[in-house]
Formats: C-alpha cells, structure tokens, sequence
C-alpha cells in the first residue's frame, strides 16, 4: 500500500510506494493540508489499481522525476521478456546488421546516423510490438520542429522521409516475424517541392568559363559539358579517360573522404567527349598527370573538397561575374538542358546523365523539352558552334 508523508523540515507531500519491487518516494507540489491528502489518496487509489492492471505510466503521473525514464525502461524490459518480442534498439541493431551486406558504405553509414540519432533516440527500449500508428505520426510531426545550423532551418521533407524510411523497413520487418500489425501502415510519404531547377544560359556557361580562376577552367568546362555529378568529378582518376574513343568512363565517386561506388547501378556509364571537353582534358593532363591519380586535384595531389571549392571559387566567381547565386549542382541541370535544347534525343541524354529511363528526364527538365529529333551529340555541339562564333562577332564589334 502506497502512504503519504512529508520530510522533515517540508510542507509539501510525497507518495511513499512500490512499483516492480522498487521503492519509490515522489515529491507532488501538493501542501500538507487535510484537503490535498483526501485529494492524494484517490490519485493513490487509481495507481494502485492501474499497477494490478499492468496500465501504470509512471512517466504520467511524475514526468519531471529522475525515475521516470529507468521506470520506463523497466518496464519495457519486462514486457520484452514477458512476450519474447524485442524492444525497439534490439530489433534495430538486429535488423541492421542484416541488411548492412546489400548496401554500400555510404549509405551504410546514412542509415546507421538515422538509427543512432534519431530512431533509438525515440523508441529506444519500448517494446517493438507496442509501438502505435499514432506513436510514429507523432515522431514524424516532431521532427518537422527539429532545427540546425546558426539560421534555425527547420528538416526539410526530403530530410524527414529519409528518417522515416528505415523506420518503416524495421516495423514492417519486426510486424512480420513477430505477427503484429505494422504501425506503419498507410503512412505515406511527406510530399517534396519540385527540384530547384536554376540552369545557365549557354551565354552564362562562357561568361562563368572564361571569368573563373585559371586553373578551375577546364574543372568547371567539364562540369558544365558532360553533366557529371559532383562526387563523380571529384573521384574521376586518368586511368578512367579514354582519349582514344573520347569517353568518359565512370566507375567510382568521391563521398566524405572515400571513393565509393557510383550513386546507382545507372550511374556506371561512358560519357561521351564533345570537342570542348576533350581540349580540356587534354589540357589538363599536362597539368596534373603523373602527379596525381586524380584528374582534377588539390595542390597536395588528393581530391578537391567540394566545400572548398564552393566557398572560394564556385560563390565568388558568379558574384564578381554578377550571375545569379545558385549552387553547383546547377551545373548538371545545366548540362541536361542545354543538350535538351540543341535537339538531342532523351535516351542519349539519360545515358549520358546516368538515369535509367527518360521519365526522369521528361519530370525533372519538361519546360526545356522542344521537338527533339538528333541522337549522338551533333545538335549540341552545333549549338555551341553558334555560341562562339555569335561571341567572337560580337567582341570584335566592340573593339571596333
């Protein structure tokens, strides 16, 4: 039986009661006065009844108590071990170490950062069968409050479905092999904006080539012509140029400081050299040849580090050269429409760009799709053509 009493040199009223073998002494904020302790008593009463019942929250009734949470944890584990059915942490760390042989090492690292920071985080020791559909809507609708960085960004809902996904994949898995219905049931996907298509004028690819720094002109020339994602310019090695067939062979790419795989199984393709992107490479391998695995290169020989790059050269070129502010991934958008542009055919272009069909391509880039009838890359070395020879007239106008 649960008693109430004061401490000594206190007015204020505590709970004196057992809850799984354990002694507990909880403050309230009620004064001892023969009113308070007639109202205790019935709190008193629907604990003790909700203790028989197995229905006792301990967190409820005394949320700030530093018990709470191993209360909490108790219990879990006693309802684990009850029902032979993990808790939350068990089967997640189970269920990883499963899945972990599909992956690559950078999405292997993603997942486990998810796990670790925000799912354990959560549903740590809860046992797996208990969680509620309302208990995951809940988690979702609290990470949309997360914020970061000095500016307080709030998750974006790419962010948030990314942390859900695994989430879903774990109870779906424990629903399953533990026989519970999945509390992840009918929760769709939070829906994204479009992505943010800001690509250059063919007239702002030169201006940003010939107004770079010297020695980032060839590195942004093959950006801008062949639609290479960032990692996989950073990871392109020589023995990956094949200057006897003009292709661009990719293989790897160069994510947080390792050479992985390519994004996707699409993502290993030959890229084909245009006239402008073979005199750059060709180029720059007077430059960094021999000294360097690496095409495009620090000074100490190692891959450049895009975060850098952005920062001193990327931002303050298209500041200087009055360019409207973007980010570099702008410069494989700008790739897909201008080869859009010139006429190219869609699955030459998807190819190129290293997706699997062109539906990608039609969703991402439709207001740059014009009658499209050319399939090897002469329209859009045409085009270009034009764009020199219009720039050239016009320098000389003005000189003269």
């Amino acid at each position: 039986m649960a008693s109430i009493r004061t401490r000594r040199g206190s007015n204020m009223l505590f709970v004196d009661f057992y809850y799984m073998g354990i002694r507990c002494r909880e403050t309230t904020n009620l004064t001892d006065t023969p009113a308070n302790r007639k109202k205790l008593e019935k709190v008193i009463e629907k604990m003790e009844a909700e203790i028989i019942l197995g229905l006792f929250n301990y967190a409820k009734y005394f949320p700030k108590s530093d018990k709470a949470a191993e209360m909490v944890a108790l219990n879990d584990r006693k309802e684990c071990i009850n029902t032979n059915t993990p808790s939350f942490e068990q089967f997640a760390k189970l269920w990883f170490s499963e899945k972990e042989i599909e992956w690559r090492d950078t999405y292997k690292r993603k997942i486990k950062e998810i796990i670790d920071m925000y799912l354990i985080v959560k549903f740590g020791t809860k046992p797996i069968h208990l969680i509620k559909k309302t208990d995951v809507l809940a988690f979702r609708s609290s990470l949309a409050k997360v914020t970061y960085g000095k500016s307080n960004k709030h998750l974006s809902a790419a962010r948030i479905n990314s942390i859900m996904v695994p989430l879903g994949m774990i109870l779906k898995e424990a629903a399953k092999r533990y026989q519970f219905d999945s509390p992840y049931y009918d929760i769709n996907a939070l829906k994204q904006p479009k992505t943010d298509i800001q690509p250059f004028t063919l007239n702002e690819v030169w201006t940003f080539i010939n107004g770079v720094r010297a020695d980032y002109r060839n590195y942004y020339l093959v950006r801008f012509f062949t639609g290479m994602r960032t990692s996989e310019i950073d990871g392109l090695t020589w023995e990956n140029i094949d200057f006897d067939r003009r292709e661009i062979v990719i293989k790897q790419a160069y994510v947080k400081g390792k050479i992985v795989p390519p994004k996707t199984q699409e993502s290993y393709r030959a890229i084909q050299m245009s006239p402008w992107v073979y005199d750059a490479l060709k180029e720059q391998q007077t430059i960094t040849y021999g000294r360097s695995d690496y095409v495009f290169c620090a000074h100490t020989g190692e891959p450049l580090d895009y975060n850098n790059v952005n920062k001193r050269v990327w931002h303050p070129t298209l500041k200087i050269l009055g360019l409207k502010k973007r980010n570099a991934y702008q410069s494989r958008h700008t790739a897909a429409t201008l080869w859009l542009a010139a006429g190219e055919s869609p699955e030459w272009i998807a190819s190129q760009m290293g997706h699997s069909t062109t539906k990608m391509l039609f969703n991402t880039y439709s207001r740059y799709v014009p009658n499209m009838t050319r399939q090897d890359g002469s329209a859009f070395e045409a085009l270009v053509n034009r764009s020199q020879i219009t720039q050239v007239s016009t320098a000389k106008e003005t000189s003269q």
